[in-house]
């Protein structure tokens, strides 16, 4: 691919753009946000697919079962927003993390992905929001590796570069093979990193119930959860929760900066001690720095309620 057209591809798109989404649903609440936002922005989206992306905490027992329960979850959420047809475009991922940096996993989802992208070319990518382990993204592309040149990567994963070991974050140190695979790519690339930026589009238990309550039965799915989450660890004390996953969608929604401001920077590499490394002639790829909180949020909540 061309400087010129790289550099293209790592801006904000105009009009109607092809997308696929990756996404551990089941996780925590976020994605829920992230996956009903991005289908309620038909302006922008044309979603080709959703993958369910393997993880592991408290609401799973492995990699595969947190894949299974997002599946799941995504079935949920088409349902409530009165889109059950798009389940058909619901494709199980991985049902472990790499083993090394060569080893695709092979599921549908990667699969599905890495075919998907011959379809495309530098002039017109398919966009790949990932909001989870990258482990179904990076099997894709080591099954494709043409997809390097065929797709823009949009990934909420890692800190700030300016946070101690900013590779301990949960989307990245899950799989940190396939961030790596991802990264050493070449691929264009755009990272929202978590603690240092992402953290600021936080809101509270009477902002939510304000804006979302009674809206509609999707909303207040949305606000149950987030609140028995928040509560589940801080219930009769202040709070606010993170809403982290949104933002990855809003940054293809980002015309003229509206929603966050970025720039071009040097490509780092993951490492396995959890920290950055920098290597000379790397490709550049972006790097969102700030979030305009309320912004985002006042689209946001104006898209859930419709």
């Amino acid at each position: 691919m061309k400087k010129e057209q790289f550099l293209k591809n790592l801006s904000v798109p105009t009009g109607v753009i092809d997308v696929v989404l990756d996404t551990d649903a089941y996780n925590e609440i976020d994605d829920q946000f992230a996956i009903c936002y991005m289908l309620k922005s038909p302006e922008r989206f044309n979603v080709k697919a959703i993958l369910a992306a393997p993880f592991l905490n408290s609401r799973s027992t492995s990699p595969e079962e947190g894949m299974v329960k997002s599946y799941e979850e995504i079935h949920k959420l088409l349902e409530l927003l009165e889109m059950s047809e798009l389940k058909e475009q619901v494709y199980c991922g991985s049902r472990k993390y790499l083993s090394d940096e060569k080893t695709p996993v092979i599921s549908p989802a990667a699969s599905y992905l890495a075919e998907l992208a011959k379809e495309y070319s530098p002039e017109k990518p398919l966009y790949v929001v990932a909001i989870g382990a990258i482990t179904n993204v990076a099997s894709a592309l080591l099954l494709n590796p043409d997809m390097r040149e065929n797709t823009v990567i949009v990934w909420l994963g890692g800190h700030g570069e300016h946070i101690p070991a900013p590779g301990r974050e949960f989307n990245m140190q899950q799989d940190i093979a396939a961030a790596r695979v991802v990264f050493g790519s070449g691929v264009p690339l755009v990272q929202l990193p978590c603690f240092g930026v992402v953290d600021a589009f936080s809101s509270s238990k009477y902002e939510l119930t304000h804006w979302l309550s009674g809206k509609n039965a999707l909303c207040d799915y949305l606000l149950a959860g987030t609140v028995e989450e928040a509560d589940s660890y801080a219930e009769g004390k202040p709070w606010t929760r993170v809403i982290w996953d949104v933002t990855a969608v809003g940054w293809l929604l980002n015309d003229g900066e509206r929603f966050m401001s970025s720039r071009i920077t040097d490509r780092f590499m993951p490492e396995y001690d959890k920290s950055y490394s920098y290597e000379a002639g790397a490709a550049p790829m972006r790097y969102v720095y700030h979030i305009e909180r309320d912004f985002l949020f006042e689209d946001l909540f104006e898209k859930l309620a419709k």
